[in-house]
């Protein structure tokens, strides 16, 4: 198992990349206390690239609430090895002066409509923050020659969306690669907040997945949703305070208008849904 370099600064970044001179490069940002999950993109970035990069690096911006930025896992030496057994071969762990060398930015990009409904709803300015950074590493990783690859989770599927939009929309010279939720042997989707939950606040946010394969059993069966059930299934929890459980238009987002009549289920959806499990906010998602 091979060490990555590991690199704290942009000359540092760009330096290690011109030297490798690579055919492809696969990227993959992240916020550190890494698990499963992101293993799973970085080595799906490794079967496909020459060159795989990786940044830890926890951004400010994207928290509307300093304690838990605060409290977010910070475990880079962790990080590190999780990284190595996967085949990463740069980490770039910048300093936050590193990446907002002048300041927090001034001039921001705007997430517009798509970043103001539900987790942009519940987190104001989260997505917004959140743009901002990808797009700086997007740059930043940016091997100028050969193939560049960009890779992310479909856990966080509205921040997927947006990032696509973004990359669309200033024609970044970058391919995106989704990866799928990994989760664990009970179906909670893996994330780095997981490790805040005791056993019994890991117990009650299984919830969260029988909700979600109760509504997606019914969709697969073209039966009406009758989402009051799954609302239901949260109510019986007291650990658990339920932010939002939507089906929605998987371009859109725009919550399709049948999902709780009646009517038996057809066509595409994907159901969004966030909760608070005792301190932790936790989403999930499922296309249908």
């Amino acid at each position: 198992m091979k060490t990555p370099k590991i690199v704290t600064t942009r000359a540092e970044l760009k330096e290690a990349i011109a030297q490798a001179r690579p055919s492809s490069l696969g990227f993959v940002p992240t916020m550190g206390a890494l698990h499963h999950g992101h293993a799973s993109l970085f080595k799906l970035a490794r079967e496909e690239n020459e060159l795989v990069v990786i940044s830890v690096f926890v951004n400010e911006l994207q928290f509307n609430d300093a304690v838990d930025y605060a409290n977010y896992p910070r475990t880079l030496d962790a990080d590190v090895q999780i990284a190595a057994a996967a085949g990463v071969d740069i980490v770039f762990a910048p300093a936050a002066e590193e990446i907002y060398h002048a300041g927090l930015p001034l001039v921001r990009l705007n997430s517009g409509v798509l970043g103001e409904l539900y987790e942009g709803a519940s987190r104001p300015g989260h997505f917004d923050g959140m743009l901002a950074v990808v797009a700086k590493l997007l740059h930043l990783a940016d091997p100028r020659r050969g193939v560049y690859r960009a890779y992310f989770g479909q856990k966080d599927a509205q921040q997927l969306m947006l990032i696509r939009r973004m990359v669309e929309d200033l024609d970044y010279p970058v391919q995106l690669r989704a990866v799928p939720i990994v989760r664990s042997e009970r179906g909670l989707a893996l994330s780095s907040r997981n490790s805040l939950l005791n056993e019994a606040e890991l117990e009650a946010a299984l919830v969260l997945h029988r909700a979600i394969s109760l509504i997606a059993g019914r969709a697969a069966r073209n039966e009406p949703l009758n989402l009051d059930d799954a609302y239901g299934l949260f109510q019986m929890e007291p650990l658990v305070e339920l932010d939002y459980f939507v089906v929605v238009n998987p371009d859109t987002l725009q919550e399709l208008a049948f999902n709780c009549q009646d009517t038996p289920f057809t066509g595409e959806g994907l159901i969004l849904v966030a909760a608070k499990v005792g301190p932790v906010r936790l989403i999930d998602n499922q296309p249908i």
